[in-house]
C-alpha cells in the first residue's frame, strides 16, 4: 500500500512538473496580455539626473536622449553616474500605484540606447550596482512586488543601439521617411544631421563584438535572474542583422511562453505584436494583429524636471477606451525622477484614472474590438459570451435630449442599464438603429458606460480593413 502511495505521489509530481513545462500555444501565450489591455511603461536610467538640463541649457527631445542630443563625453556621462542615487525608490509604492490605475503589466526599461543596465550585470561595469553610489540593483525589487500584486512584468532591452558599450550602434542616415526603411529608428532632422558617434570611445569594438559580449549575455542575464518574464520590449534596431537578431532570438528558450513586441528586426522577427508610437491607429490602419499603443502622460519619456505639460485625466481615459475599442492594449508611460519618485503629475493622473477603472474596468478587461463604427457620442467594446453578445458602450458626450442613437445595431435586446449602479434603461429598435433612453446626466462626466446585452454572436473584426504602421520609440 506505501509503495503505491509513493508511486501515486511521484506519477503527480511528474505530470505537474510537465504540465508547469508545457510550452504553450501562441494564442496561450498571448491571453493574459489580451485581456488585459492596460499597461504601465517606466522609462527610468541614470539620465534622470540629468532631469533634460545639460550646462544650464534644455536639451530637446526626450529625457533618455540627452546623451546623444547634447553629445556629452562618454568620461564625462559616465563619471556622473556615480552621483546617480535613487534613495527614494519604492518599487511597493510604484506597483501599487500601477495597480491601484488599473494596470495589469509593467514594462520598464532594464537597458535604455545609454547602455546603462538597471541591473547588476556581470557583463559590462556600466550598470547602476556597479557605476553608481547606489550600488544595487533595482529590477530584482521590483519584480518581487510584481509578484507580490499579481502584476506581470517585462523588460525593455535596447538591442542595438548603446552609446556607452564600445561597438554598440547609433541611429544611422538613412531616407527621411522613417516609415521607409523598417530597420531604422524614426529619423528627424537632427539625428540626419547628427548621426554617427560624438566620441571615438565608442567606436572601438564592432557592432558584431557588442552583440556577443553584451546584448547576448545581458539578456540571458534578464531571463534568468528575475524569475517569470512576460515580456521583452526591444527597441530601434538599427544596424541589426538577421544574424544578430537571430543570437538574441534564441535566448527566449530560456522562457518559452514570453511575449515579444515587433522591433528587434523586421521583416523576420516580427515578434507578436506591433508597437504604433505616441498614436492611436484609425480603423484603416489596422490589418486584425496584435498591436499596443505606447504613449507617454506629458512631451518625454525619461524625466525631465521642466516637462509639465501633463496630459489630462480626461484625455487619458478616452484614449484608454479608444484603443481598447480597436482591440488594442495602452502602455501608459510614467519616468521616475533621479531619487526614484514618480512626477506628481503622473500621480495625479494615475489616480483618476484608477478612480473610473475602479467602476468600468469591466469595460476594458477582456473585451474585444467593437464590432460598431465609432461615434461622436463615444466608443464600443465587447464580449462575446456563447449565443450573446456584450457590448459596452462608452458615452463621452451625453445625449442632452436624453436619447443615445446606435447606428447599426439591429439584435434583439435582452437588458440595458448603466454599469455604475445598475440602473435599468429602456431601449427601443428603430430603422436607423437602437435608441436608448438615459437619465437627463450621466454617472461619470468623463465617460459613462452603458452595459447591453444582446442576442447573438456580433463576432465581427473590427481591424479587417487596411494596414497599421509601426514606429520607433525615442
Amino acid at each position: 500500500m506505501k509503495r503505491a502511495l509513493v508511486i501515486f505521489i511521484a506519477l503527480a509530481l511528474f505530470t505537474t512538473g510537465v504540465s508547469a513545462q508545457k510550452k504553450l500555444t501562441r494564442d496561450e501565450r498571448m491571453k493574459w496580455w489580451r485581456e488585459a489591455r492596460f499597461g504601465m511603461f517606466i522609462h527610468w536610467g541614470d539620465y534622470a539626473q540629468w532631469a533634460g538640463k545639460y550646462k544650464g541649457h534644455e536639451i530637446a527631445h526626450g529625457g533618455e536622449w540627452i546623451m546623444n542630443r547634447a553629445k556629452i563625453p562618454v568620461v564625462e556621462y559616465q563619471a556622473a553616474a556615480k552621483n546617480f542615487n535613487p534613495v527614494k525608490y519604492d518599487p511597493d509604492a510604484w506597483v501599487r500605484m500601477a495597480k491601484d490605475a488599473g494596470m495589469k503589466y509593467i514594462v520598464i526599461t532594464a537597458k535604455h540606447h545609454d547602455g546603462f543596465a538597471m541591473f547588476k550585470s556581470n557583463v559590462s561595469k556600466w550598470n547602476i550596482a556597479d557605476a553608481t553610489g547606489y550600488g544595487k540593483d533595482v529590477l530584482k525589487p521590483l519584480a518581487a512586488a510584481c509578484k507580490k500584486y499579481g502584476i506581470k512584468l517585462g523588460f525593455y532591452y535596447s538591442q542595438a543601439q548603446d552609446w556607452n558599450n564600445p561597438g554598440g550602434a547609433v541611429a544611422r542616415k538613412v531616407a527621411t521617411d522613417g516609415w521607409a526603411n523598417p530597420d531604422s529608428a524614426r529619423i528627424d532632422a537632427y539625428t540626419l544631421a547628427n548621426s554617427g558617434h560624438w566620441d571615438p570611445y565608442q567606436t572601438t569594438a564592432t557592432m558584431s563584438d557588442y552583440i556577443d559580449r553584451v546584448a547576448v549575455p545581458q539578456v540571458k542575464e534578464l531571463l534568468t535572474n528575475y524569475g517569470d518574464v512576460a515580456v521583452l520590449w526591444w527597441d530601434t534596431p538599427t544596424g541589426m542583422t538577421d544574424e544578430f537578431a537571430e543570437k538574441i532570438n534564441a535566448v527566449l528558450a530560456l522562457q518559452p511562453n514570453i511575449i515579444t513586441n515587433d522591433r528587434l528586426k523586421r521583416p523576420n522577427f516580427a515578434g507578436d505584436y506591433k508597437t504604433p508610437e505616441q498614436k492611436i491607429p484609425n480603423l484603416s490602419e489596422l490589418d486584425g494583429k496584435d498591436w499596443e499603443t505606447c504613449m507617454t502622460m506629458n512631451g518625454t519619456w525619461g524625466y525631465k524636471s521642466y516637462d509639465n505639460k501633463w496630459k489630462t485625466p480626461e484625455t487619458l481615459i478616452h484614449n484608454l477606451v479608444d484603443i481598447a475599442s480597436k482591440g488594442g492594449n495602452y502602455l501608459l508611460n510614467v519616468g521616475p525622477d533621479a531619487e526614484g519618485q514618480f512626477p506628481q503629475g503622473s500621480i495625479d493622473d494615475l489616480k483618476a484614472i484608477g478612480v473610473w477603472m475602479k467602476v468600468n474596468s469591466e469595460s476594458i478587461y477582456g473585451t474585444t474590438a467593437s464590432p460598431l463604427t465609432p461615434e461622436a457620442w463615444g466608443r464600443c467594446t465587447k464580449k462575446v459570451l456563447g449565443d450573446k453578445t456584450i457590448l459596452y458602450l462608452s458615452v463621452f458626450n451625453w445625449p442632452a435630449d436624453g436619447k443615445l442613437l446606435i447606428p447599426g445595431l439591429t439584435n434583439k435586446v435582452i437588458s440595458a442599464k448603466l454599469l455604475a449602479d445598475g440602473t435599468t434603461l429602456q431601449s427601443s429598435p428603430g430603422k436607423d438603429g437602437l435608441t436608448i433612453s438615459v437619465p437627463a446626466n450621466g454617472p461619470d462626466p468623463v465617460a459613462s458606460v452603458i452595459k447591453i446585452e444582446v442576442k447573438g454572436n456580433m463576432d465581427h473584426n473590427a481591424n479587417a480593413n487596411g494596414k497599421m504602421k509601426s514606429g520607433e520609440l525615442d
